[in-house]
């Protein structure tokens, strides 16, 4: 059984952990606090993974130690960049995979669909932090110190998700009215978190995957109201009663509340066609997107229970 280190047990770390396990792979989960998903295989640790020394040392031996870290939204400036340093410096020295968590912030707005190809031409600091992780693990790599890739999603659909469609779903199954600043109707890629895990161990295993980035096969885009729409339909619920914010508004709660501050820089995501082109992974990898119908149905089953 080989070894795989996962940093962070949000829900991808979760899933990740999950999978590896059930395939019968020893995991090694790193927490702050040494949490993480129960199971025999399964073993959790409490340790700073921004402490070089000590994640090297618990990635010794490790086949793939993957990054699915996720800082405070606010804290990013902060914290990826000595947490990624520590990162790259334990692949680098155990000869691990290094097997990044990524997003599409880097990216910057877009006015068609995208692809591994699309120029890192983030405009916001958070796109910004992360392209700058993705230069220095490249660069590694092509200096031949270390193995590395990435996966990207769009936003994520699934148990315990903390995207906006994730802060839409439950209000929409409550019947209850959803104000925020978005074109409900424009055409949009989710990314159901399963899938992120299952690209994510593919792309850490495969050396065809190495020293580049993938994206997470997604099931074709539809808007956020035609998602909010299909769950209602299985509950019962009442049509969803979905209402755009104006940006003033959002700007405004910003003075106050810091996730909606942050929430300012990313708002183009929502205001227009958010397009994932994954047909990459799917043909190299072999990674298929789950349906729409069967995500919806899971994250529905998954938000009542």
């Amino acid at each position: 059984m080989a070894l795989h280190v996962i940093v962070g047990a949000g829900p991808v770390g979760t899933a990740t952990a999950r999978l590896l396990a059930e395939r019968g792979e020893r995991v090694r989960v790193v927490t702050r606090r040494g949490t993480g998903p129960t199971h025999p295989a399964i073993e959790r640790i409490a340790a700073d993974a921004a402490d070089a020394e000590r994640l090297t040392a618990l990635t010794e031996g490790a086949t793939a130690l993957y990054n699915c870290a996720n800082p405070a939204y606010h804290r990013w400036p902060l914290d990826w960049p000595p947490l990624a340093a520590a990162l790259l410096t334990a692949a680098e020295r155990t000869g691990a995979v290094l097997a990044t968590v990524g997003n599409l912030y880097g990216y910057g707005p877009v006015d068609a669909p995208m692809t591994e190809a699309t120029p890192l031409a983030a405009t916001g600091t958070k796109g910004r932090v992360r392209n700058r992780m993705w230069a220095d693990a490249l660069a590694a790599h092509e200096a031949g110190r270390a193995r590395i890739t990435e996966v990207r999603g769009s936003d994520y659909v699934g148990a315990e998700g903390t995207s906006l469609a994730m802060m839409v779903l439950p209000r929409v199954l409550a019947g209850q009215r959803v104000f925020l600043p978005v074109d409900w109707d424009a055409p949009h890629t989710w990314t159901y978190i399963p899938d992120v895990a299952r690209t994510l161990v593919a792309a850490a295993t495969d050396e065809r995957a190495w020293g580049r980035a993938w994206h997470v096969p997604s099931a074709p885009a539809v808007s956020m109201r035609d998602l909010a729409g299909r769950a209602a339909a299985l509950v019962g619920a009442p049509a969803p009663r979905l209402i755009r914010m104006p940006y003033p508004v959002l700007w405004a709660a910003g003075l106050a509340n810091p996730f909606a501050r942050e929430l300012r820089e990313t708002a183009y995501q929502f205001d227009r066609p958010y397009l994932l082109d994954s047909t990459a992974a799917t043909a190299t990898l072999g990674v298929e997107a789950t349906p729409l119908d069967r995500v919806v149905k899971e994250t529905v089953a998954a938000l009542r229970g």
